[in-house]
């Protein structure tokens, strides 16, 4: 609850009693030339209608005040077919409800948007030609906006939130999730027509070669006991990489057939923290574990789901896909890339980038792929925050979760 609602509570009741107190005042006036029913009458009409506005405008502030709901803040850049586009923050509800802009200042570019700890402010920077950087200031309401000296001290000492990558970058300071932009895409710049290759520090398809042409990939044990996930040999006996992913349940021993991860894929799961159990999502029915795969030059690498309670694939995106944990939730946080998306107006393309939220139901479109053996399902998440059939640009968000822990989620731009 936010401050000040415990207040506007309290108000509401204080309003009530004192005009009650007067109508009871004034109708035990007894003056001799006022007819005491119809005095009474009138007052307490006009003193139910007095309560009625009160109550009606204390209340609405009450329920504005108190933002139980979980709430993000994105900074989006909408490409348009021509000119400059520029990044203004968002503040969606977590359920995806726009709830407004917050910035429209066409000067700079708006990035890096974070929550204040308390959740009463948000501080974000502002770039503007020849590598100037402001930074400012914003309660989520959209009111008291602030040029700011300098950046706070819990805006400049914040970091990404953990997310799952591979075991090259963990560890590295380096890392972000965000897909890092080309020179074309920078915030300073207007979109280019055409689509630039994002490099992910997932393994090439060599390396994925290399790795698996001495033994079968390793077994890969679930936390919570239910079972195992392991390989066989598919069909090509020459392919490497021709391993089809087996489940096999702990209490009944009974084994079942997954299916292959697509393109060329690393057999080594993506990881949040060092060690095995830095491998799993398991948050109450929320129960994953992730993959990266190369797909070719063209679609690049693309990260995918097993999921444990389904038994199933599911693929996060046509292309890359950053898993960013909520912790105390059985749900997640992507930033999303897609590449090759028409510019509305425009024939031209661009590598997008947006925020996406998936629950333990993850919402798949399963079919068979090339092989008998590789069956795919194209994941759905419950909610992208940004406007429908869009062409954007994703450079920071944050969200800010009352009552729970972390109470901030922070995903930073990756140039920055």
């Amino acid at each position: 609850m936010r401050p000040g609602s415990r207040s506007g509570g309290s108000l509401l009741l204080f309003v009530a009693f004192q005009s009650r107190n007067l109508l009871g005042c004034l109708c035990g006036i007894g003056l001799p030339l006022i007819a005491g029913k119809t005095f009474a009458v009138k007052m307490r009409l006009k003193v139910n209608l007095l309560n009625s506005l009160m109550i009606g405008y204390l209340a609405t502030t009450f329920v504005s005040t108190a933002r139980g709901d979980s709430e993000l803040v994105i900074a989006i850049r909408y490409l348009q077919a021509a000119g400059m586009s520029h990044s203004h923050l968002y503040l969606y509800r977590e359920d995806g409800k726009l709830l407004r802009q917050l910035t429209n200042d066409n000067s700079g570019q708006d990035v890096d948007p974070i929550f204040s700890p308390d959740g009463a402010i948000i501080g974000f920077t502002r770039e503007k030609a020849n590598d100037e950087r402001e930074f400012w200031s914003i309660e989520p309401r959209g009111t008291n906006l602030k040029h700011l000296d300098n950046a706070p001290d819990w805006y400049k000492s914040a970091k990404n939130s953990p997310y799952f990558t591979n075991q090259e970058e963990q560890g590295t300071e380096s890392g972000s999730p965000s897909p890092a932009p080309s020179a074309e895409e920078s915030p300073s710049a207007s979109p280019s027509p055409e689509i630039q290759q994002t490099q992910h520090p997932s393994g090439t398809a060599l390396d994925a070669v290399v790795s698996a042409e001495d033994q079968p990939p390793a077994k890969i044990d679930a936390p919570d006991g239910s079972g195992e996930i392991f390989w066989r040999k598919g069909k090509d006996e020459k392919d490497p990489l021709d391993w089809v992913m087996w489940f096999r349940d702990s209490k009944s021993g009974r084994e079942s057939k997954i299916g292959r991860l697509p393109g060329f894929p690393s057999f080594d799961p993506l990881q949040i923290e060092p060690g095995k159990d830095g491998q799993f999502l398991f948050d109450g029915p929320l129960r994953l574990i992730f993959f990266n795969s190369h797909l070719n030059s063209t679609d690049g690498d693309t990260v995918v789901a097993f999921d444990f309670n389904k038994r199933k694939l599911i693929k996060l995106s046509p292309n890359w896909a950053t898993p960013i944990p909520l912790a105390g939730e059985a749900a997640f946080l992507t930033l999303t890339e897609n590449r090759y998306v028409q510019i509305p107006g425009s024939s031209k393309t661009a590598n997008c980038s947006y925020m996406e939220r998936w629950s333990e139901n993850l919402h798949e479109q399963c079919y068979q792929g090339d092989s008998e053996e590789e069956s795919i399902c194209d994941g759905h998440p419950d909610v992208r925050y940004a406007r429908k059939e869009s062409a954007a640009i994703c450079y920071g968000a944050s969200m800010y979760r009352p009552g729970k822990s972390p109470a901030v989620i922070i995903t930073r731009d990756a140039t920055n």
